[in-house]
């Protein structure tokens, strides 16, 4: 359990999901669509499993769990989470996409902002930084893991089966991918952009563990998480069935909320259906 959580934990998701609309729609840029499809596991994973205390967190992971997330456009989930866990002030989450701000539409390490490893944004590289950092925590006799979010439109990029074979090959078993298998991306339906096929066929292909997961299923979540920390040698693969703009109605199911801004109607029609919990920005 995190050390900074002091809510309940739908409480916390709610409010994260408010953020997420409120960041996007003062940006008038951003991508709501999977950040909300994502809030659910997500949080769960920081408040409920990662080993990591915001007070303490270091750029090069030594002696914690280390989270990546490769597919950087959903960065209103990652900076909302993080600022409600204590990483950095919630009243920061006001600067999104602004210039000079710490909180840049795609995670950067520029400014030193604390819970970010590395810069991501171009997507298909987050696994193969994973993969050095697992394989380095295991060279170096470090116990702890290291998590990884993908997309299943980012699924489509070559690199990251280059390093799914990796993953495999060298055993690196304290890694755990997440994808999002919302089956949405930018340019319509996933199986109609390219198509990505059965995940669970090909990531069992390249020799992962793999485990399916009802991404907005709470208990569903928690029991998949600890059955991902079962010990072997093969690299954990959790396909977390979700929906494009979770939380919203009308963007539920949708790609066209992949990286569009609300206007002023929608953000408060929006807003009515996430009540405020924690407190807003």
């Amino acid at each position: 359990m995190n050390p900074t959580i002091h809510h309940p934990v739908p409480d916390l998701i709610t409010q994260i999901r408010r953020d997420i609309i409120r960041m996007v729609a003062a940006a008038k840029s951003g991508h709501p669509g999977g950040s909300l499809s994502s809030a659910d596991f997500l949080t769960i994973l920081f408040a409920e499993f990662l080993k990591q205390d915001p007070a303490q967190w270091k750029r090069d992971g030594k002696g914690m769990d280390m989270f990546f997330l490769s597919i950087g456009h959903v960065s209103p989930l990652f900076y909302s989470l993080l600022a409600r866990m204590g990483y950095f002030p919630v009243q920061e989450l006001a600067t999104f996409r602004k210039l000079g701000s710490r909180l840049q539409g795609h995670p950067s390490i520029e400014y030193g902002l604390p819970g970010v490893h590395v810069a991501s944004g171009s997507l298909g590289q987050g696994l193969s930084v994973a993969c050095g950092a697992a394989l380095s925590k295991s060279l170096a006799g470090d116990p702890h893991k290291v998590y990884v979010l993908i997309g299943d439109g980012e699924s489509e990029e070559g690199q990251i089966w280059e390093a799914a074979m990796f993953a495999s090959h060298y055993k690196i078993g304290n890694l755990t991918a997440i994808t999002d298998w919302n089956g949405q991306q930018i340019d319509g339906p996933v199986n109609e952009v390219a198509g990505v096929g059965d995940l669970v066929a090909k990531w069992s292909a390249f020799g992962w563990r793999v485990l399916e997961c009802d991404g907005h299923d709470h208990n569903a979540i928690r029991t998949t998480f600890n059955r991902s920390l079962e010990p072997g040698d093969k690299p954990v693969m959790i396909l977390m069935h979700t929906q494009m703009g979770q939380g919203v109605d009308f963007m539920t199911g949708s790609h066209l909320w992949h990286g569009k801004a609300p206007s002023a109607e929608q953000e408060a029609l929006a807003l009515a259906q996430l009540p405020e919990t924690l407190g807003d920005f």
